[in-house]
């Protein structure tokens, strides 16, 4: 094949390294090996992941969750720190399928950027590694995807998703929730990943020294804190007590995930005063200005997960979730609706 140019080309010099990419691999495969679980058949390296789903389901549904980080990758690229941000892209596919009744079984990401720096990318899949270890699902694969002109130096994009499975006659779609149930609240660890276009056009209004402390960690930890992760006591206090509904507080905040899990005669009715909205959101709400109806739909103002029991199971519920060590919060019950109301009040 005759060429026009003296010289010859490579993919190196069209911006695309092999041998990183490889290297990438290799640097990962350690933290992916600490996931593996029963059912993995084939994992990191192959053309695809091979599980095997557990005999113990009779009719076993998969259920199958697929999110990104959205803007706070926008601040862990201005902070340039990595370490945390692929645990929350764990955190919110597994989470999403968790208030199903699922249990996560499989996680794979998909890491693009224009050049591929391993050590970023690396940090980048520890945190997945991370976040599938605390959700008990398996880390079995994954594409990292160089991709020069698409994104600026230093950048990148992420995204994943997880696959669990469910007794078919377990599913939880709220079908049972009646009024006089009891909604329970698991604390977040922060802002999680929900919000932060809002929290850096506050930040740029501000202009806090994200060095600075912050009640005792810098405002940047803070900032950055990994989204929690609540399979693993929740899918204990599943094979329990019946759970009747769980809403993952997500983008909608308390106001729009909640009613996702209601029937349309139903309304939850949170009490402000059950639970203590953490610093950062208040700090947020100042500096911003924000009204309290916005910040109940952009964050989750402390509750990462909202837990809909019976009344007589809720003081059972609310014990074992905090031995388990959850912070856990009676934040109000489920009534008849009126008329056109809100499917969510913040009394």
């Amino acid at each position: 094949m005759n060429s026009p140019s003296n010289s010859s080309l490579s993919y190196r010099d069209a911006g695309v390294d092999i041998d990183a990419g490889e290297a990438l691999v290799d640097a990962i495969k350690p933290f992916a090996k600490r996931t593996m679980r029963e059912g993995v058949l084939a994992g990191i390296g192959g053309f695809g992941a091979l599980f095997e789903i557990s005999k113990k389901y009779r009719e076993p549904v998969l259920v199958a969750g697929t999110d990104g980080v959205g803007t706070k990758l926008r601040l862990a690229f201005n902070l340039n720190r990595h370490d945390t941000v692929g645990t929350d892209l764990v955190a919110m596919s597994v989470n999403d399928i968790l208030v199903q009744g699922a249990e996560p079984l499989f996680f794979l990401d998909y890491f693009a950027c224009g050049k591929l720096d391993v050590k970023t990318a690396t940090d980048v899949i520890k945190g997945v590694a991370a976040g599938c270890e605390q959700a008990g699902c398996a880390l079995i694969g994954g594409e990292t995807a160089e991709m020069p002109g698409m994104y600026p130096d230093g950048e990148y994009d992420l995204a994943g998703f997880a696959v669990g499975a469910v007794e078919k006659s377990k599913i939880i779609n709220g079908s049972t929730i009646m009024p006089g149930d009891v909604v329970l609240g698991l604390a977040s660890s922060g802002a999680h990943s929900n919000g932060y276009s809002l929290i850096r056009k506050i930040i740029d209004v501000a202009n806090p020294d994200l060095a600075a402390d912050f009640h005792g960690k810098p405002l940047a930890d803070v900032l950055m804190m990994p989204t929690r992760i609540y399979v693993k006591p929740l899918l204990a206090l599943m094979n329990s007590m019946e759970v009747k509904g769980m809403a993952h507080i997500t983008g909608g905040g308390l106001l729009d995930n909640v009613p996702r899990i209601l029937q349309k005669n139903l309304t939850a009715v949170l009490h402000k005063d059950a639970w203590a909205i953490p610093p950062l959101f208040t700090w947020l709400q100042q500096h911003g200005n924000v009204t309290d109806s916005e910040m109940y739909r952009v964050f989750n103002c402390g509750i990462g997960m909202a837990v809909i029991v019976s009344r007589d199971n809720a003081d059972a519920a609310l014990a074992q979730l905090q031995a388990a060590g959850e912070t856990v919060y009676r934040l109000g019950e489920i009534r008849e609706r009126q008329g056109d109301e809100a499917q969510t009040l913040v009394l």
